[in-house]
């Protein structure tokens, strides 16, 4: 069976440890093994495992593509769960908010777990999710005829698909928003199908865009954080801009 070096056990960190601790491991072990201060003959090759550990456990996207490996050549290892409640400090609200970091490869579907709800996408819905960082679907009913509203949470079961959500009156309670951060690659259910229907509404009854909600990724709390709505947003300015141009060339303004 291939070894593979169990990062964790060098850091001295455990396997769901959060982004801080394992900075604070690395700098703590670094300082000691540092060679100024520590005089062994495998300083270099100490220091070098340390780089190693800390780069691959540092970067979300490695660290997931570690732990897939190491729960497959390690016996009694698992693949770590992700904690929904490490959430920069930058983040704009809602810390308890589910967050989940699938692995999102060409060509192969993929399940989202978020809370108590799991989203199963086809492989074009998957690869709709990783380029554009949004996707829009309705939720199938479970096997059992368990029925979920993605408008006010509510949950019952029926014999037959509804109409209406018996606690919200939503006609379209089956769908659903998913978002995934470009940059920590977090996925999450959008706002603006989870607020009550009718309470952020545009004049023209549509319902708020995502970026009117998170200007900022909950997670991360970086900005442009979106493809799909960096493009919508380029279009309504562009369009703006140019109707602005327009009413001054005909003296409009």
């Amino acid at each position: 069976m291939k070894q593979v070096t169990d990062y964790y056990a060098v850091l001295g960190v455990d396997a769901n440890a959060p982004t801080e601790v394992i900075k604070k491991a690395f700098k703590h072990l670094a300082l000691h093994y540092h060679p100024d201060i520590y005089k062994g003959e495998d300083a270099e090759e100490r220091m070098r495992e340390l780089l190693l550990a800390y780069r691959t456990l540092i970067d979300p996207e490695s660290r997931r593509t570690y732990d897939m490996s190491r729960s497959e050549h390690t016996p009694g290892s698992s693949v770590p769960t992700e904690k929904n409640t490490e959430v920069s400090p930058t983040a704009r609200r809602d810390r308890q908010r589910s967050y989940a970091f699938p692995t999102l490869n060409e060509g192969v579907p993929a399940q989202i777990d978020l809370g108590e709800i799991t989203y199963l996408l086809s492989p074009g819905e998957v690869r709709r999710l990783k380029v554009q960082g949004r996707l829009r679907g309705a939720k199938a009913p479970s096997m059992a005829g368990i029925y979920y509203c993605h408008r006010c949470q509510h949950q019952w079961q029926a014999p037959s698909l509804p109409v209406f959500c018996p606690h919200c009156q939503a006609r379209d309670w089956r769908e659903y928003l998913l978002l995934r951060c470009q940059h920590c690659h977090a996925v999450f259910e959008s706002e603006q199908i989870r607020d009550e229907v009718g309470s952020l509404l545009y004049g023209d009854g549509a319902l708020c865009p995502p970026y009117e909600l998170f200007p900022l990724c909950p997670y991360c709390g970086k900005a442009q954080w979106c493809p799909a709505e960096e493009a919508r947003l380029w279009n309504v300015r562009d369009r703006a801009a140019r109707r602005a141009k327009w009413r001054r060339r005909f003296g409009l303004e």
